[in-house]
């Protein structure tokens, strides 16, 4: 049985050695996904087909991008609700601008890569001062998180009056097409959104296990006074933390709109829960310091094709609800049951590391569970 700090044995139920139940309990989300595609391959002959797992994969793609962006928060031991009202945002500023910019009289269009690159400015400025308000000023993530929720949804909604973008294509005289491309175009035979979701999964992966700053992250989320202490800069990592999450909001509020060719200010309402849901299903701890994103891409895929697969063999939306919610109750416990008897972020004393080195988080799970 592995050990994390000195006297303290790593919580789990069973004895040393391979154990099926520790395999079932620590593979849920792969084992819960495989489950998911033979029972609704068995009910439906067109469920399991490339086309259909093409299209789920591009529904995902959404849920994934989000809730890659909330794991890098939940890691650092926080809670962003604001990720939904920024996704629905990031559209918002993508339709404004591709109706066109009144300047002095003068309408001007811009291109699409500028278009992009304002609408994820503006989901990385939400998250800044998200960071900034949990960083520097101490204001609850939950807080913070939830009144920027209303303050962005209420800037969407100001800026549309309440409508919808219905016209996202743009035209070819103005210079300002190509925004359909995310959202119906391929690369390589796969959705763009999934192309997408992969270099996002990557480049994120690579954060968390190649870079100091996914030591400082993993430290900081298993025990943030001993990482300060120790030298770690725990306010510049939260601070950045929150950024990238707004700024994967954007992102997948760009792809979501391209798919639906129309911006809502309403766009993602709830999602915000269906990121947190598919990171804990993943395996990541809500306490913070213990995730995976391979565990949060499949908690994502879960959620999409059980959803999409309850929509292809007519199930009630009613009942949609029920089991999704049903899904998230029983990860939730998963959850408890592993990690119960985890010792809290603070019990720990901090170590003599030397400045800039991070001390190991609390469990030894948090960069392979």
């Amino acid at each position: 049985m592995t050990t994390t700090a000195t006297g303290q044995r790593r919580p789990t139920l069973f004895k040393d050695g391979f154990d099926l139940g520790r395999l079932l309990l620590q593979g849920r989300a792969f084992f819960a996904l495989i489950a998911i595609i033979v029972v609704f391959s068995v009910l439906s002959p067109n469920y399991f087909t490339v086309g259909n797992i093409l299209t789920m994969s591009s529904h995902v793609a959404v849920y994934a991008i989000l809730a890659i962006g909330m794991l890098l928060v939940i890691l650092n031991g926080g809670i962003d609700l604001s990720v939904g009202s920024t996704l629905g945002f990031s559209g918002v500023i993508a339709g404004f601008l591709m109706q066109g910019v009144q300047i002095g009289g003068v309408t001007l269009y811009p291109a699409l890569w500028v278009v992009v690159l304002i609408a994820c400015g503006a989901g990385a400025l939400v998250g800044l001062i998200n960071g900034v308000l949990i960083a520097r000023f101490k204001v609850a993530p939950f807080v913070a998180t939830l009144g920027m929720l209303y303050v962005v949804r209420g800037v969407g909604l100001l800026m549309t009056n309440g409508l919808t973008y219905n016209d996202l294509a743009g035209q070819p005289d103005l210079g300002n097409t190509g925004f359909d491309w995310l959202g119906f175009n391929r690369l390589l035979g796969l959705p763009i959104g999934v192309a997408i979701m992969i270099i996002v999964a990557v480049v994120v992966s690579l954060l968390l296990n190649r870079t100091r700053f996914g030591r400082w992250l993993y430290a900081s989320g298993g025990n943030e006074r001993a990482s300060e202490l120790s030298g770690v800069p725990v306010k510049r990592v939260k601070v950045r933390v929150y950024v990238l999450s707004g700024l994967f909001a954007s992102i997948a509020g760009l792809i979501l709109s391209s798919e639906l060719t129309s911006a809502s200010p309403t766009a993602g309402n709830s999602y915000e829960l269906t990121a947190i849901a598919a990171v804990v299903i993943g395996g990541a701890a809500l306490t913070g310091g213990i995730g995976t994103v391979r565990g949060t891409l499949l908690g994502a895929f879960v959620i999409g094709f059980l959803s999409d697969g309850l929509v292809i063999i007519g199930v009630s939306s009613y009942w949609q609800t029920v089991f999704t919610g049903a899904v998230i109750v029983l990860a939730v416990l998963l959850n408890a049951v592993q990690y119960r008897g985890r010792p809290r972020r603070s019990a720990t004393k901090p170590s003599n590391d030397s400045a800039g080195s991070a001390p190991a988080p609390q469990t030894s799970s948090a960069a392979t569970s």
